[in-house]
């Protein structure tokens, strides 16, 4: 019994070691045809007008004077490449500290693109959006 445990454990183990993809190609993951199939679905149903979750949000647009007027910790929004995040519920947790406060309610753009972020942030961000900046 101990065995055929022990045996589907490593099977499973090893069958994520091969579908997981590994080695980038041109700059692009190699994925296993099933998942080629998925990421090539997704991209129909966005040709399609499909939207993602953060692309149905973008349906507000404000200014940047109404940005400008959430630059407090208890009301934080910042601008990164003309879009809108509200980063409120973040800036206690804010690895940086008052960092993320130097630019509230204006844009901060050049910060979070600094070499003091890791990669995970850029799609963190994600989750705190709230809309575009009027142009």
């Amino acid at each position: 019994m101990v065995v055929a445990v022990v045996a589907l454990i490593l099977g499973v183990l090893l069958g994520g070691f091969i579908l997981i993809p590994r080695h980038l190609k041109s700059g692009t993951f190699s994925l296993p045809f099933c998942f080629r199939f998925l990421s090539i679905s997704l991209q129909a149903q966005r040709q399609k007008g499909h939207l993602t979750t953060s692309e149905k949000k973008a349906s507000k647009v404000y200014s940047k004077a109404e940005v400008s007027l959430h630059n407090k910790r208890t009301n934080c929004w910042i601008i990164i490449k003309e879009k809108v995040y509200d980063v409120t519920s973040y800036v206690e947790e804010h690895p940086g500290g008052d960092a993320i406060l130097a630019h509230a309610g204006d844009d901060s753009t050049e910060g979070f693109y600094g070499p003091q972020h890791a990669t995970r942030v850029f799609d963190m961000i994600e989750d705190f959006y709230i809309g575009d900046l009027e142009q």
